[in-house]
Parts: C-alpha cells; sequence; structure tokens
C-alpha cells in the first residue's frame, strides 16, 4: 500500500501536473493540501476519472485539504481539527481506507514570529497533539500525513543558522514534534533515511530549486502498529521541476499489506 502527501498549491490551477502524477506513481491513498479552492469547486470529475475516489474539505482562496483512494471512496470519519468550534480553517481531514485510518493535515505557517499567526499555530498543535493521542489510543493503524509546516531537525534545512526565528524553526514549534515523537509516533522518512538530507519544498524564490535550497515540511507518522509494516520512504523530488510546478513535492510510503 502506497501512502503521498502532496501540498499541491492550487489544485485547479495544476491539475494537469497532479494527474500526470497520479498516472505515474500510481499510489494507493493520497492526501492533498493547500486545494485553494472552494468546496464546490473541486475537480471531482476529473479526479474520479484518473481513478480515485475521494473526500475533500474545501475553503476559498486559501487552505483546503483531501483525501484521494484508488478504486475505492475514503470512508469519512472526521472533516475537522476537534477542539475549536470556532476555528473554520480547511486544515483536516480523516478517513479509513482499506483498513488504515488516514488524517490529512495542513497545519498554519505561523510566520510572523512571534505575533498572532504564530499563537494560533501553537494553539492549533496543542489541538492536534490532543487528537493525536487520542488516536493511538484507539490502537488502531494510523498515519498522520500532511504538510506540518515544520522541519524538525537541523537535517531537515539547508541552512538552520538562517532560519532560527522563522515560525518553521523556532524551538517551540520543534518541540511540537518531538511531543509528537514523544507520543509514539514514528517520522517514516527519517526513520529509514536517518542521516540524509532530505527535502520536500523548495522556495520559488532566490532559485531554491536550482540551488537545492530545500526543507523537509512535509511529513508522514506512523502509529505503532504500521511501524513493522514500513518498506520504503521516498521524495517525488522531479515533480518540483517540472513546468508550472507546486513548491513541494510528493512524499509517499510503502506499507506491507497484513
Amino acid at each position: 500500500m502506497k501512502i503521498a502527501t502532496f501540498n499541491v498549491n492550487g489544485i485547479n490551477g495544476r491539475l494537469p501536473l497532479l494527474l500526470e502524477w497520479l498516472a505515474e506513481a500510481q499510489p494507493d491513498v493520497v492526501c492533498l493540501q493547500e486545494l485553494k479552492a472552494p468546496q464546490d469547486k473541486f475537480p471531482r470529475k476529473a479526479i474520479e476519472q484518473a481513478g480515485y475516489g475521494a473526500i475533500w474539505s474545501g475553503q476559498k482562496s486559501w487552505n483546503g485539504v483531501a483525501i484521494l483512494s484508488r478504486g475505492v471512496d475514503p470512508v469519512q470519519t472526521r472533516r475537522e481539527l476537534p477542539g475549536d468550534p470556532d476555528d473554520l480553517h480547511a486544515r483536516y481531514i480523516e478517513a479509513a481506507v482499506q483498513g488504515v485510518l488516514i488524517a490529512c493535515l495542513y497545519a498554519p505557517n505561523g510566520n510572523p514570529a512571534p505575533g498572532p499567526k504564530f499563537d494560533y499555530k501553537l494553539a492549533w498543535y496543542e489541538r492536534f497533539l490532543v487528537h493525536a493521542q487520542a488516536l493511538l489510543d484507539t490502537e488502531a493503524p494510523v498515519i498522520l500525513a500532511g504538510d506540518y509546516n515544520i522541519m524538525p531537525t537541523d537535517l531537515d534545512v539547508y541552512k538552520p543558522e538562517r532560519w532560527r526565528d522563522d515560525a518553521l524553526f523556532r524551538p517551540e514549534v520543534r518541540e511540537v514534534f518531538q511531543r509528537l515523537l514523544d507520543q509514539g509516533w514514528t517520522d517514516s522518512v527519517r526513520s529509514l533515511h536517518p542521516q540524509e538530507r532530505v527535502y520536500t519544498f523548495w522556495d520559488y524564490f532566490r532559485n531554491a530549486w536550482g540551488r537545492d535550497a530545500g526543507l523537509r515540511l512535509d511529513h508522514l507518522l506512523l502509529s505503532p502498529s504500521l511501524m513493522p509494516r514500513l518498506k520504503r520512504a521516498e521524495v517525488d523530488r522531479q515533480v518540483r521541476g517540472r513546468e508550472h510546478a507546486s513548491d513541494h513535492a510528493p512524499t509517499w510510503i510503502e506499507i506491507a499489506d497484513t
């Protein structure tokens, strides 16, 4: 079973790229972020013609998350992160697919930090930590996949010294990521590539792609029961180099069948 996460940075504007990658990679499950489309503008027909069922939570111009499943419809279990009924941002969706619970998240960026946006990011993550623990307590196989907007360690950023005060790299957010690992989640990519510089994002500015000045922002965290089944964890870097590409590349794992 191949599970991917991909911040598409505008699903309708980059639909041909997404469909091209789906045909090439043939993932079984895909978590998408930054749809940047209202609920009624999700390209459902094109996704279905590509062989995928889908659930999604849209929002005009901003945010937006979706879960695609090849050959079947995802069974939706949740459309929002619990804990704050006033938070209407489309940042979380959850579904059961082929015996695995898939959580798709798009965490807040948080810049500029310090400030209200950074406070919102930390508050959002406190809610996420509570829900992540509740998912662990079920003892079900669970994957938390998405754009976390966190670089967990110095190995996840091309020049750490330049990012110390950024909301993606401040000690507070790296501590949040460590708290997730302390709960019992495993960073799948880092577990199979412990010493490699693995990037999933390259900015559009300052020739970041050409210089390989990347960041690792997209993560797939696994519950304990899935770790023995983890076989591969990779990034489809070549997708970032294509014309009109997202600034993120698809990140994916393979887990063995039970």
